[in-house]
């Protein structure tokens, strides 16, 4: 398995997120973007580079990148804090166009099920998420289970690459 800078699965996590229903909200591209520029983690970074990077990887790979990723952050060694961090990249960008689908609940559930920090400890930084850390997977097999489960229900439309907002100023 590949490793990955924490950077990078920061910004694989969101993007995950984000495509997760099946649709980009400009809003949420917009948040990723600022939770980028604001965050020390992401310094010598070109946003829409690398997200355009991600767009075109799920464009050719669909739900086999969306596994990758699963199986990525499964096998990272990250710290609770880091975890933490995670969580709330993923949580703010499923949040971002103020509508939450049950996919997107889902796949959460997916994502936090790979990591170790305990339920007590998410709520005590998130408590308004108690709804997403609703047991329901139980077991090895029923977390296989649900991942089947939401690439059987979810189609993964071919997105379009994400335009730079300084590209469209340049040419005014």
């Amino acid at each position: 398995m590949d490793t990955i800078s924490f950077d990078k699965l920061l910004l694989k996590t969101a993007f995950c997120c984000m495509a997760s229903d099946g649709h980009i909200d400009e809003r949420e591209i917009s948040l990723i973007n600022s939770m980028c520029e604001k965050s020390p983690l992401f310094s010598n970074f070109n946003f829409h580079e690398e997200v355009n990077l991600l767009v075109n990887k799920i464009n050719t790979s669909g739900k086999a990148f969306i596994q990758y990723y699963f199986d990525l952050l499964k096998t990272s060694t990250l710290t609770e804090e880091e975890e933490l961090t995670l969580i709330d990249f993923a949580l703010k960008t499923i949040n971002a166009d103020e509508q939450v689908e049950y996919s997107e609940i889902k796949f959460f559930k997916n994502i936090r099920h790979r990591l170790k920090v305990s339920d007590e400890r998410i709520l005590m930084q998130f408590p308004a998420i108690e709804q997403y850390l609703e047991e329901d997977i139980i077991s090895v097999g029923f977390l296989d289970k649900i991942t089947s489960q939401y690439f059987q229900t979810t189609e993964l439309p071919q997105f379009d690459l994400i335009k730079n907002e300084n590209d469209s100023n340049k040419n005014e």
